[in-house]
């Protein structure tokens, strides 16, 4: 697929619905298992393959000692974290430990969503029948991951975790989701908060410029024109979201965006 689409190399990671299933101990033997098979295929190919390593979140002490060992050992290119981990959503005190490891080694963060926290959804993996959607029926992917991924993005940054950690590289996926359209609206109302680090209009954009965006997903014809108006264009990167996007998704989105006007 890579070589059939100029693909030159990839970053590989694990996707929703991560690894914690309610189990701690599985969940730590499986964050062992997935990334040291990660570094098997680095190694094997380490012009074509980069790779994220996954944590078995929300158990801190746990991911604390499998981000080490990960880094130090496996060499990982950054980390992968869901949009939340069992209900708690990226931004939550509780994962502050995590972001303190991860930021004074530069890392890259990048997130993917999953499914949203909710007794409807609890134990659903995406694609499963009728009867584990979402209460209007669609499949999770379809729309709530777009609003996972901007719940969280908010939350970091309204929660000030991004300001504390800001040496954190964070990647946020399919060409910023909902947050281009909805950030006027987060920016002018979040002065009403009473936030205890004061986060005016300006500082809110600021931030979501220092962001990176990938490009999986449908962002064209009309969600990469409102990412460009709050992205530095130099962040943006390219995604292919495969397998989970087939392949001819994948090659005809490769086609728009060499044919873009707008890049």
């Amino acid at each position: 697929m890579m070589d059939r689409n100029g693909i030159e190399a990839s970053i590989i990671s694990i996707s929703a619905p991560g690894l914690h299933i309610g189990d701690v101990a599985a969940a730590r033997d499986l964050a062992r298992y997935v990334n040291d098979e990660g570094a098997k295929a680095t190694r094997a190919f380490p012009r074509r393959y980069g790779m994220f390593a996954s944590l078995p979140l929300p158990d801190v002490d746990g991911s604390l000692k499998e981000m080490d060992r990960a880094f130090d050992e496996l060499h990982a290119d950054g980390i992968v974290v869901e949009s939340n981990h069992n209900g708690v959503y990226l931004g939550d005190r509780r994962l502050h430990p995590v972001f303190s490891g991860l930021d004074p080694r530069k890392a890259n963060l990048f997130i993917h969503p999953t499914s949203p926290h909710s007794p409807s959804c609890q134990g659903k993996a995406p694609g499963q029948d009728a009867a584990s959607l979402p209460p209007i029926g669609y499949p999770f992917p379809m729309l709530e991951f777009m609003f996972e991924t901007t719940r969280a993005v908010f939350n970091l940054i309204l929660s000030g975790t991004l300001a504390k950690y800001p040496d954190i590289r964070i990647i946020v996926p399919h060409a910023g989701a909902t947050i281009p359209v909805l950030a006027d609206r987060v920016a002018g109302l979040s002065p009403a908060l009473g936030l205890s680090e004061k986060l005016d209009v300006p500082r809110f954009y600021e931030t979501l410029r220092g962001l990176y965006y990938d490009l999986a997903g449908f962002p064209l014809p009309r969600q990469l024109l409102p990412l460009l108006e709050i992205a530095d264009p130099k962040r943006i990167m390219y995604g292919s979201d495969w397998p989970y996007t087939p392949e001819p998704l994948v090659t005809a989105l490769a086609r728009q965006l060499d044919g873009s006007p707008l890049l």
